[in-house]
């Protein structure tokens, strides 16, 4: 209710992104830029926007796409190079699913990136149960951005196909704690109306400005639209344009304490 004092929300111990998985938690382990595993109570590994061979950010020990254990899904929130670059690999090594915007997994079978079983679609909006009703959800959300893919043809030559359109996903874990991985976006109005809808416990943000959401902006949805209890700032300081940084978005969030802000360094995690 407006006006009542919020229930405190504690503080989490950063942890190593290998340390061993306990059940029952969510593990959420940040490897830079926006690429995220995610380890849900029941088990299941989902990886998101793997971009890490060639990721600055990403540390020596997960470049090697090994590193990330056994891996059931991989979602992809759109097509540029930093969301997109590894996961077709990932798949083919897991024979994982790759779920990406409609429009996306249409042009990697169309093209033969991957066999069409490994490419499956769902859209904007709608939710999907790769593992059975008591298994995880996912559900596609809005995302304000672009989603070309940048690829080579057969000869070599550099071309730019279809990505669909951008999204963000909300995950529901099986013991119903949710994560919402925004993926590239600038503000948007119905970001009030998703959290609303359906009551994200964990965001990860982008927060780099320049091609998604300032520091300024991210406190503000967080704060005023959304209100999760916790905050994950992602994609900023791997190229100088992404010059949007934590301190600037603790700076803003003034005297709010809704939400935790968490702030982990790369190849680190939070467990929920």
């Amino acid at each position: 209710m407006f006006g009542t004092t919020p229930p405190a929300i504690p503080a989490l111990q950063v942890l190593p992104g290998d340390a061993p998985h306990v059940a029952g938690k969510t593990e959420v382990l940040w490897l830079g830029q926006a690429t995220t595993r995610i380890t849900t109570p029941g088990g299941k590994v989902i990886v998101i926007d793997p971009w890490l061979k060639t990721n600055p950010k990403t540390p020596a020990q997960w470049k090697d796409l090994a590193a990330l254990g056994k891996v059931d899904a991989i979602l992809v929130t759109h097509a540029h190079f930093d969301h997109f670059a590894d996961a077709p690999e990932l798949a083919k090594m897991h024979n994982a699913p790759l779920y990406g915007p409609a429009g996306l997994g249409q042009t990697i079978a169309t093209y033969g990136i991957l066999p069409a079983n490994l490419a499956p679609r769902f859209g904007k909006g709608g939710t999907i149960l790769p593992w059975g009703p008591t298994g995880p959800k996912i559900t596609a959300v809005h995302a304000e951005h672009s989603s070309e893919l940048g690829w080579k043809d057969a000869a070599g030559k550099d071309i730019v196909l279809p990505g669909g359109e951008p999204v963000g996903y909300i995950i529901e874990m099986e013991n119903g704690f949710k994560v919402w991985h925004m993926g590239d976006t600038g503000v948007f109005g119905d970001m009030k109306l998703i959290g609303d809808m359906y009551r994200p416990d964990l965001v990860l943000m982008p927060i780099g400005n320049h091609f998604v959401m300032s520091p300024q902006d991210a406190a503000m949805a967080i704060r005023d639209m959304i209100r999760p209890r916790y905050a994950i700032p992602i994609h900023y300081g791997t190229t100088p344009q992404l010059r949007g940084t934590p301190v600037e978005l603790v700076t803003a969030m003034g005297t709010a304490t809704v939400p935790r802000i968490l702030v982990p360094e790369p190849g680190q995690r939070y467990d929920f």
